[in-house]
């Protein structure tokens, strides 16, 4: 296009006036960036279209799973409200005070978690008498003439930033009771909580602090919220809670998908699958400047013809 503006110069620089033509050349070289910016504003569209999905995919099989979750909020001391609760995890989400931090989840299946607890149990009881304290057996309980259950458990959804209908931050709560004839017995227990991608295998996602039950009051029931911050892929998630009494290696009670519909296929993701959408235009101004353009040269063109018609056929 440059040796086309030149050729073109040459020849009818003897017959045109030097501001003439520069004007044209000017005008010119104007129209064609004009035809060329929209192309070079595509390809870097898609350049950078191009390194957001390298760098999605760099974050799904970096395999990083992150989450932060807060327990016991149902009937608490602190009587902490939902959006208190979700302040307070946001927080430790900007901190970088996460479950895997606190050791509070380890990202183990449910098979490794329990022999890892009978492990434990082992080296404990190696070093002390069975005798002397029997309830270290592994199949010994406090509650030998007791049972425990988890009478009723059920979950929330609660945040889906991008409106997809799969959410990020959840709860699940659960009641566990301590069958035994007396309402006043008490036992100190903890549990351990299992997502399961699609049926597939059972994933550690939190681990509760120790609490009581006392009975079967309904007044002791336990609550977890949990946001699920990176590495969990757009699914449905089973939940699955094992029940442990503290200083024993054994489940005493489970409660999952199989007993609550609550708890079977939860649409979730983590966030960074979950990107709140923000609606923007772009406008392109191109037409109407490059019509502009073509209008001016074509008018250029016009002058230049009747100037030349003009010295090869003078009036008079």
């Amino acid at each position: 296009m440059n040796n086309f503006i030149k050729q073109l110069t040459l020849k009818v620089t003897s017959r045109f006036s030097p501001i003439l033509l520069t004007t044209l050349q000017l005008t010119l070289m104007l129209a064609l960036m004009m035809i060329t910016l929209p192309s070079f504003a595509i390809e870097a569209e898609s350049a950078n279209e191009i390194e957001n999905t390298a760098s999605t995919a760099d974050i799904a099989e970096a395999k990083v799973v992150l989450s932060y979750s807060r327990g016991q909020i149902a009937n608490s001391t602190d009587s902490a409200t939902q959006e208190q609760v979700l302040n307070n995890i946001k927080q430790r989400v900007l901190l970088g005070d996460s479950d895997q931090e606190k050791n509070k989840t380890l990202n183990a299946t449910r098979e490794d978690m329990i022999k890892q607890k009978r492990q434990q149990a082992r080296k404990q009881s190696a070093t002390r008498s069975i005798t002397a304290n029997p309830r270290l057996n592994l199949s010994s309980r406090s509650f030998s003439d007791g049972t425990f259950v988890i009478y009723e458990g059920y979950s929330q959804l609660i945040e889906d930033l991008d409106a997809d209908g799969y959410f990020q931050t959840f709860s699940v709560t659960f009641d566990a009771d301590l069958l035994t004839g007396n309402p006043h017995d008490e036992a100190l227990v903890y549990a351990e909580l299992y997502l399961s991608e699609n049926g597939g295998p059972w994933i550690h996602y939190y681990s509760t602090d120790s609490f009581v039950i006392h009975g079967e009051s309904s007044d002791d029931e336990f609550e977890v919220y949990s946001t699920l911050e990176q590495g969990f892929k757009t699914n449905h998630y089973d939940i699955l809670i094992d029940l442990y009494e503290v200083g024993y290696p054994n489940i005493v009670a489970s409660y999952s998908s199989d007993d609550s519909n609550s708890l079977y296929a939860l649409p979730l993701e983590s966030s960074d699958y979950d990107v709140e959408y923000v609606e923007y235009y772009n406008e392109v101004h191109s037409d109407g400047g490059s019509s502009s353009i073509f209008i001016l040269i074509l008018l250029l063109s016009a002058i230049s013809i009747r100037q030349f018609k003009l010295k090869t056929n003078p009036i008079g």
